[in-house]
């Protein structure tokens, strides 16, 4: 198995333990591995997990998938589709408390397709000069469990990183936590109480 092929494609690994993950590849060569996790293999990471090469079950290209960068109407109209179908109906939040003031026109968002169909979204607006918050993030089920969460995370990190700012905050969930921290963020507050959810603040360095 040669994973320099899929060196910046879209990809879907399952390994050994039955585990998925989904996202744009970054291979790493066996003298990298060898020096970092004392593994002479070729390993790729997808987000914040790296998979070595014998760990790998199945892998394959996913080129129906696509990361878009909602700057248009009709795109962020997808943005708007997954969160209406995967959040407000499951857990009956109105359309005024899921689109806040903070869906304005300094918002960005990720959207995921599959065959140019949205399955999975993330917004993201600044803080600070320096800070962006990363929320919204929305995968319609029967699109979970495949790595495509950390992939809109990931997305947006890359946008903020290009756009200058240097930490991404979350207010994840209180249940959800060990995903941020997957991605390398960490707790930075106490649990708060919101409307819906009890969430808790996290950041990471970009």
């Amino acid at each position: 198995m040669k994973l320099s092929g899929y060196q910046d494609k879209i990809i879907r690994i399952r390994d050994h333990g039955d585990h998925t993950f989904t996202g744009i590849a970054d291979v790493f060569p066996p003298e990298y591995g060898m020096h970092e996790y004392n593994r002479e293999e070729e390993a790729v990471r997808i987000g914040g997990y790296m998979i070595f090469e014998d760990d790998i079950e199945h892998i394959e290209e996913l080129p129906d998938l696509e990361i878009i960068r909602a700057t248009e109407t009709w795109q962020q109209a997808g943005a708007y589709y997954v969160r209406i179908q995967a959040m407000a109906k499951k857990h009956h939040i109105t359309l005024k408390a899921e689109f806040d003031e903070h869906d304005g026109p300094g918002t960005k968002y990720i959207v995921i397709t599959d065959h140019d169909f949205p399955i999975a979204t993330a917004r993201m607006y600044p803080l600070d000069k320096s800070s962006v918050m990363i929320g919204r993030v929305v995968v319609l089920p029967e699109y979970r469990h495949q790595g495509l969460g950390s992939m809109v995370v990931t997305a947006c990190e890359s946008w903020a990183e290009e756009l200058g700012y240097s930490k991404a905050v979350v207010e994840s969930r209180d249940n959800k936590t060990g995903f941020y921290e997957k991605l390398m963020y960490e707790v930075a507050g106490e649990p708060v109480n919101g409307e819906t959810f009890r969430c808790i603040r996290m950041e990471k360095q970009l």
